[in-house]
């Protein structure tokens, strides 16, 4: 008999039927508290509906604004900001290292008047901006407080979030510039600033996402996940921080890929699971112990052969993020594996999310497969599996010493090539790349962006040096390095950097003289 064993990617096995046996002992739990496993509010999406983003940024800041304008017009509840590499990477656009690369995968920011042009028309009090940047996240933050101050914004009322999460970035993404280390000193500095100053601001953005899109399984982006966000409440401590204060302001980014059932499986274990962690890390206050997320379908999982085919993963993938309960979502346009989004593409995504609101009825109830003998049971199975590997990791040190040794790096990278492996002998099917081909493909319009941004942005960089206070940004830059130096916080000092005028490379580059480059 030929062998029937159904596994999912995370090499958990389905069984053929599932009945009231396979029910967990604790399949009764109620959306709203602790341990959140059916959802962060005891009404979810009859209440309030998931924030719809769009991940958008690139060229110029003016271009990136009329996107971000057009977008508003269709539907968009919040902006969620793609930056550039150098941008990420801290260097202004004029650097030698920006050369190719400015504008390309995101909008290039060098300076206040970018981050001026990039909101212009656009009240910050009254838009809730995700801004996907890590190492330079901290300057970003400090462009976008000083721009509301200029608006006359209420800084109490300014929400959105930096994603500022560094681990991440070591173990599969690479947008690094410091050492851990003082990478991290820099995002507790953020905390400690943020739960003064912008108490509405997700500090932290802890990422699966690219976890995920580097290979690993559904179980391995909860659990490295997970143990990175412990790492960082852990440094937060350290450091005297209230983890009830701190604690409310964490969130997390997952990815959606196509396996529905395990998906959603993933997104109720890793809320209990971390409601466990922060519970067990000192959390008294219930919403300092609950896992607030935003997703992104998988683009990893989308296809340059027959791409139109992705618009029927992203609905897959939407539906796994709104049964799993997520508060934010950004869906990917079908174009992506082929080029940035044209305009008629992001609209088709942002319409996926607002058929599945509006038209599908999964919205109209909390936790819609609860109680189903299988997700309950799969649940279970994905939470278990999960914690083996967050005790692995706690062995090591945690997950700074168990990224420092190779360990998460090299999980990831098993999987990935275990997937690629299963792909090319047909036993992972891949509608349009490994069965059902045409042999002519339809054309699709691309949506280029044009290597002269980089001169363009560069002019602009000499003009804004030839006009600004040269004293007050040498001596904003001094500030800088003194803070690093005697460990008092860097935010104030970045804040009044950016609003004299100083460069996002400069203020990269000032820490780059305290404490290095990580290689």
């Amino acid at each position: 008999m030929p062998d029937n064993k159904k596994l999912t990617d995370s090499g958990i096995e389905i069984k053929q039927v599932y009945t009231a046996k396979d029910l967990p002992a604790h399949e009764n739990e109620a959306p709203g508290i602790f341990p959140f496993t059916r959802g962060v509010q005891p009404d979810m999406y009859r209440g309030k509906l998931w924030t719809m983003r769009q991940y958008a940024g690139f060229s110029t800041a003016e271009e990136s604004n009329k996107r971000y304008h057009y977008l508003l017009s269709q539907g968009v509840s919040g902006l969620s900001v793609a930056f550039d590499l150098p941008t990420q990477i801290g260097y202004d656009s004029d650097h030698m290292l920006a050369e190719g690369e400015v504008g390309k995968v995101g909008v290039a920011i060098d300076s206040i008047e970018d981050m001026q042009r990039l909101f212009n028309g656009i009240k910050l009090e009254t838009v809730s901006t995700s801004m996907t940047i890590n190492a330079s996240g901290y300057i970003l933050l400090g462009l976008y407080v000083a721009l509301a101050k200029q608006q006359g914004a209420d800084l109490k009322k300014i929400s959105g979030t930096i994603q500022n999460d560094i681990l991440k970035e070591y173990a599969a993404r690479g947008t690094y510039i410091y050492p851990p280390k003082p990478s991290m000193r820099i995002i507790t500095d953020i905390f400690e600033w943020c739960s003064k100053d912008l108490p509405k601001w997700n500090t932290i953005s802890i990422s699966g996402y690219h976890i995920r899109e580097a290979g690993s399984t559904a179980v391995q982006e909860i659990a490295f996940t997970l143990s990175n966000g412990k790492a960082y409440v852990q440094a937060a401590l350290e450091k005297g921080l209230d983890i009830n204060v701190f604690g409310k302001r964490l969130s997390f980014f997952f990815n959606a890929h196509n396996n529905l059932f395990e998906e959603v499986a993933k997104f109720r274990a890793a809320r209990r699971m971390w409601a466990k962690m922060m519970k067990d890390l000192g959390a008294t206050d219930e919403k300092a112990m609950m896992l607030r997320f935003h997703t992104q379908t998988g683009g990893s999982t989308l296809t340059a052969q027959q791409p139109l085919n992705n618009v029927s993963r992203v609905t897959i993938q939407t539906l796994a993020a709104v049964l799993g309960g997520t508060q934010s979502l950004h869906t990917n346009s079908y174009d992506e594996a082929l080029s940035l989004p044209t305009e008629d593409s992001a609209r088709i995504a942002l319409r996926t999310q607002q058929i599945v609101a509006f038209e599908s009825g999964v919205a109209d109830t909390v936790d819609p497969l609860a109680g189903s003998y299988f997700i309950e049971n799969l649940t279970d199975e994905v939470e278990q599996k999960a914690w083996e590997l967050i005790s692995k990791i706690d062995a090591m040190g945690g997950s700074v010493s168990a990224i420092e040794q190779g360990f998460i790096q090299d999980e990831i990278a098993r999987s990935a090539y275990t997937y690629q492996r299963q792909i090319e002998s047909n036993e992972k099917i891949i509608v349009g790349v490994n069965k059902f081909t045409v042999d002519k493909e339809a054309r699709i319009p691309g949506f280029k962006i044009d290597d002269s941004i980089r001169v363009f942005q560069s002019e602009r960089l000499k003009i804004l040096r030839e006009q600004r206070n040269a004293a007050d940004a040498r001596n904003s830059l001094q500030a800088i390095h003194e803070a690093a130096v005697n460990n008092t916080n860097l935010m104030p000092h970045v804040i009044t950097a950016v609003e004299h005028k100083c460069t996002l490379g400069e203020i990269a580059d000032t820490l780059r003289n305290v404490y290095g480059e990580y290689k």
